[in-house]
């Protein structure tokens, strides 16, 4: 691992945590140490930004390495790609529009696209934009279409006539409005939808709509010169560093750039501390809910939590490079921002739900540790969960890879010879020892509470 540089900034002031010593510990100071532990302990991420409101006030660290060529401190004028938290600004102009009298949330989206676009129904029932803004359009995760010409900058080449050949021959599975789908694919067409009404490209729809309003000057899609000068780089889940994502037709599920400052700004108008002509059309994006799982369910765009007798108003996001959360208490007032410059998902989420409300609990600091290659490959085959579902492991050398069922191949690293973790997702897996020059015979998956055991197929 490089040097790590731990910079913490005070409201008022910028600090080097590593040379002055506190007589007594401050937010800041405690903020950097929980920095300072996922980025070095972890060997999580690269470099992390993190912001709280905490007793009306902003309280913000950094910590790690922005990577970038010119060796920026991090800090929270940082630019960071936010990945899904443009979902949230997506819905946002929704609601926006229609608090304007534009459109209304029960109109069908075939209303909205050219002439001779096909848009599938589910027994006469169409989809509405409510149904994409509520993640219950009936629509995948992605479109079967999606084959990037560079893996490495996949959404760059899906425009509109990709997305609507996608739409003319897609048939749906559930009637829209009835079940929880996540939905880069629906909120992208939802950005394209209502840049199409207003006759802007999505970037101008935002920046006139949301960031002049709320004085966001940091958050594009296009980076200006001040912007690219302080853009962090961005990592993959093994540190190495990676391309940024450009976006065309599904801009709003994942196009912005933002920064820790201006999303304070976002997070303060939706608690009412910020004056904003946004008001009413925030409200909205809160008011209407639609049930996800158990104690959580989809507002417009954002995600909604109650346990430990609060409510977390929150969303995350994560690009090939770079993981994100902004949440906030909807009864204490705290909140929280956090950005890393690495694909670290899972564990960004849950510090940053951590970070609103101390209840939830901090993610498990992992350590990767080595597994000899021939236990690896003793570990490849298939493993069925149930009939539907099954879990693909695959080793190359010194690294293992797991695929679920009708989701992509994903790597899992080693906490010991037979316990392995996610990065992209909060799951592990267990495997059952080989018999003598043998295959394991079988895998337990852990997730969501659950413990799903997975017997090897024959070959």
């Amino acid at each position: 691992m490089p040097d790590r540089r731990d910079v913490l900034l005070g409201s008022a002031a910028l600090l080097l945590a590593s040379g002055q010593s506190h007589a007594q510990s401050s937010p800041e100071a405690d903020l950097a140490n929980v920095l300072k532990e996922r980025v070095e302990t972890g060997q999580e991420t690269m470099g992390l930004v993190a912001g709280r409101i905490t007793g009306g006030r902003r309280v913000v660290a950094a910590f790690g390495l922005s990577g970038a060529a010119n060796d920026r401190p991090l800090d929270a004028d940082t630019v960071f790609e936010i990945g899904s938290i443009t979902k949230v600004f997506t819905a946002l102009l929704l609601a926006d529009m229609v608090v304007r009298g534009e459109v209304a949330l029960d109109d069908p989206v075939a209303k909205f696209l050219p002439d001779g676009v096909v848009v599938p129904e589910f027994q006469g029932v169409p989809i509405t934009l409510l149904d994409l803004a509520t993640y219950t359009a009936g629509l995948p995760r992605m479109p079967d279409n999606f084959a990037p010409k560079d893996p490495a900058n996949p959404y760059v080449d899906y425009g509109a006539d990709r997305l609507y050949g996608f739409l003319a021959h897609h048939k749906l599975a559930h009637e829209p409005g009835k079940f929880y789908e996540y939905a880069n694919l629906g909120f992208g067409l939802l950005g394209h939808i209502l840049s199409l009404k207003a006759g802007k490209s999505y970037e101008e729809l935002v920046l006139s709509r949301i960031c002049v309003p709320l004085g966001m000057d940091d958050t594009r899609i296009t980076l200006s010169a001040s912007m690219r000068d302080r853009l962090a780089q961005g990592h993959d889940v093994l540190l190495k560093p990676v391309a940024n994502w450009d976006f065309d037709a599904l801009a709003g599920a994942g196009a912005l750039r933002s920064t820790a400052n201006d999303l304070f700004k976002f997070i303060e108008a939706y608690q009412g501390t910020r004056d904003t002509p946004l008001a009413a059309a925030m409200k909205m994006t809160l008011s209407v809910r639609r049930p996800r799982l158990a104690q959580r369910d989809v507002a417009l765009g954002w995600f909604t939590s109650s346990r430990f007798d609060d409510e977390v108003i929150w969303k995350d996001g994560g690009t090939g490079g770079y993981a994100t959360f902004v949440g906030y208490s909807t009864r204490t007032g705290e909140g929280s921002i956090l950005l890393s410059n690495a694909a670290d998902y899972a564990a960004n989420t849950a510090l940053g739900v951590n970070l609103v409300n101390k209840a939830y609990p901090l993610p498990k600091l992992r350590h990767v540790v080595p597994v000899d290659p021939a236990v690896l490959a003793a570990y490849a085959g298939r493993y069925a969960i149930s009939p539907a579902f099954a879990l693909t492991v695959r080793a190359d050398g010194a690294r293992l890879f797991v695929q679920a069922t009708n989701q992509g191949e994903f790597e899992v690293f080693a906490e010991s010879e037979t316990d392995f973790f996610y990065r992209v997702v909060d799951a592990q897996i267990t495997f059952g020892r080989p018999e003598s020059g043998g295959a394991s015979p079988e895998l337990t998956l852990h997730q969501n509470g659950k413990n799903l055991r997975g017997i090897r197929s024959p070959q």
